[in-house]
């Protein structure tokens, strides 16, 4: 009978259905995206290779909104403090036509944090105008080494392409970022490795240097790095969330009281034929949840499909849903739908089998 029910309005039902998908690709999307960058933006922190990191006052944790205010010359302190093993300024750019965020480095200093860039093809900064690029903004933009590129309103050659995870996606020498963006002798920030005593070198770091800088561990970081750790996004999310959410309950709260309109002598016959208010009640929510199932299965398959989509189109773009915000998801939807036909199924069960069986 459910099923019937539903094939004898098709278009109504498959806008309801569409409805609720609708709320399942916004909540998972919005969420996928911004847990994809955070953990990318971590991981590549991460993959610098450093234990510890110095910044300026009142930086950012997104390097991109860290301007370049310290002076060079806090690397020479820093290499002075016991426990230090490396230490690699970095000044950081961002590329306003794409947003990619591009590093100025010292290459030697830089890859003796880690065990170097892993070329897949060309080679490191031999000259003023060389840039490496990372593997995903290569496969994004179609580059490859020998190819002229204009990043800052400036030309470059692609030097070299390497595997992803090392901070940025460009990187320039230290003294062409320093000339591009007027800041002789400035730095944004310092990776640090310590010669094993993390906690150590970072105590001492914070004894060695002026208050005003910020000395973090990257495990301190990488906790930094969620969506429940930035209060900013946390709104954001729950509107989407409240969104979706309020566009199933309306969309089948008018879907249910129509049908329910248009059943009024149907509900009287089955109360007629001795069907107790609890069955009808039953028997719309059901219709409900079935529609919601069916949106959530198309919601499903409609973000997961997007999703390769824009892997495909847009290899920098990191989007990471979790099988945790797919359960949640799909429970909204279900919940909406069941509060959606709340009313009219009450109004259903409660109907007078007389004057629905009268009803024209």
């Amino acid at each position: 009978m459910v099923m019937q029910n539903l094939r004898a309005r098709p278009l109504r039902s498959a806008l309801s259905i569409v409805a609720v998908s609708l709320q399942v690709f916004l909540v998972l999307l919005i969420v996928g995206l911004t847990s994809g960058v955070l953990a990318d933006w971590g991981e590549r922190a991460e993959g610098v290779g450093a234990d510890l990191m110095v910044q300026p006052p009142n930086s950012s944790i997104f390097f991109a909104f860290s301007g370049a205010v310290m002076p060079e010359s806090v690397c020479d302190k820093i290499a002075e403090v016991p426990g230090v093993d490396e230490e690699a300024p970095v000044f950081i750019l961002v590329n306003t036509g794409n947003l990619n965020v591009i590093y100025g480095i010292d290459e030697t200093r830089f890859e003796g944090l880690s065990k170097g860039f892993q070329f897949l093809s060309g080679h490191g900064l031999q000259n003023p105008d060389d840039v490496i690029a990372d593997d995903l903004v290569a496969q994004s933009m179609h580059l490859r080494v020998g190819k002229a590129i204009r990043l800052m309103n400036r030309d470059f050659n692609v030097a070299g392409i390497v595997v992803h995870g090392k901070g940025a996606r460009f990187f320039i020498s230290l003294r062409q970022a320093q000339d591009i963006a007027g800041a002789e002798k400035r730095v944004s920030m310092v990776y640090v490795r310590s010669q094993g005593n993390t906690d150590a070198t970072r105590a001492a770091l914070v004894k060695a240097l002026p208050d005003k800088y910020i000395v973090r561990s990257m495990a301190e970081y990488m906790t930094l790095m969620t969506s429940s750790n930035l209060p900013e996004l946390k709104p954001f999310i729950r509107a989407f969330v409240i969104l979706g959410a309020g566009i199933s309950f309306l969309v089948i709260l008018l879907t249910m009281h129509t049908m329910v309109l248009e059943r009024t002598r149907e509900i009287g016959i089955l109360k007629a034929l001795g069907t107790s208010r609890m069955g009808i009640l039953g028997l719309i929510e059901v219709e409900a949840s079935m529609m919601a199932v069916v949106g959530a299965m198309l919601g499903l398959a409609v973000t997961f499909s997007a999703v390769a989509i824009l892997r495909h189109s847009s290899p920098t773009l990191q989007i990471r849903i979790s099988s945790m915000w797919v359960v949640r998801a799909v429970l909204m939807s279900l919940a909406a739908s069941v509060l959606g036909a709340l009313y009219p199924s009450y109004r259903a069960a409660q109907s007078d089998p007389i004057e629905a069986l009268s009803y024209e």
